[in-house]
């Protein structure tokens, strides 16, 4: 009879096997598709979903079926898990703890300066080939055309996205009646061109950066909950390890039915001693 620990794994394990088959899907289709935007997340989807599909599955056969050694590569794997998901997230709280918007005076909207982020967030948007990635994405996602018929009374009463804000219009600051006056670099990279406005501008960049903060801030406390509920599960596949080696013992595990598997090396002349003294008394 199964014990509660290997029927609530069990059952767990089951459910997260089928949830991982639609992960594991979603990349896929991802794969295919010419999306720019989806393929950036193709790759962690099938990660995800591969290690959640064979991480269930050992946990599932060993519970259920009380095999110790697929609970034992179970409860491995998911002590990694755990720690890799509590390094990501303190890693992400650390490289988003800095930056935030600029208030504008007499706008809704803020202003983002790139200086203000983690030096390893502005790597990632500097490099050429990753800026070039996201670029396609901002302007197939026809973000700035959302506000392209904008009045001028609606830029002083409206609120924008951080990435409106630092991708589809020049800064603030900008004055483009003065010739000589020094000014901001981003008021020189500006066109009125739809497929160039703001997007080389150093704005643009910080723009994306603080929705990465957001988004990774969002993701950083969901993966507290996951955390604690995966520690929750490993408990339970303890105890569900333990129930399946006392069930090849019928002993609680750690115990044997054998003191010793092989005697000690005076057991014979022992025996031996015994059997003349039996025989001369």
């Amino acid at each position: 009879m199964y014990r509660f620990s290997n029927t609530v794994i069990g059952f767990l394990n089951l459910f997260t096997l089928l949830a991982s088959i639609p992960i594991i899907g979603g990349g896929l289709w991802m794969a295919r598709s010419s999306t720019t935007c989806e393929s950036f997340l193709q790759t962690p989807l099938l990660v995800v979903g591969f290690v959640v599909l064979i991480v269930s599955l050992a946990g599932f056969i060993g519970a259920c079926f009380n095999v110790a050694w697929a609970l034992w590569v179970y409860l491995v794997v998911m002590l990694v898990l755990i720690g890799t998901l509590l390094s990501l997230t303190i890693f992400g709280f650390v490289v988003t703890s800095e930056g935030g918007g600029n208030v504008i005076t007499g706008r809704a909207y803020k202003e983002y300066r790139l200086p203000e982020y983690s030096g390893w967030l502005r790597t990632r948007v500097k490099d050429h080939n990753n800026w070039r990635a996201i670029r396609t994405c901002i302007f197939g996602s026809k973000t700035c055309s959302k506000i392209s018929t904008w009045t001028p009374l609606d830029y002083l009463e409206k609120d924008m996205s951080p990435v409106q804000s630092g991708c589809c219009k020049p800064p603030t600051s900008c004055d483009y009646t003065a010739t000589m006056v020094p000014q901001d670099p981003d008021c020189y990279r500006w066109s009125n061109s739809p497929g160039f406005l703001c997007y080389e501008c150093d704005s643009c960049k910080a723009g994306v950066l603080e929705d990465v903060k957001n988004n990774w801030r969002k993701l950083s406390v969901l993966n507290i909950v996951v955390i604690v509920f995966l520690i929750c599960i490993y408990s339970i596949g303890c105890c569900a390890f333990r129930n399946s080696r006392r069930s090849e013992t019928d002993y609680p595990y750690g115990r044997n039915r054998m003191s010793k598997a092989r005697p000690r090396w005076d057991y014979y002349w022992w025996r031996w001693w015994n059997e003349r003294r039996d025989q001369l008394y």
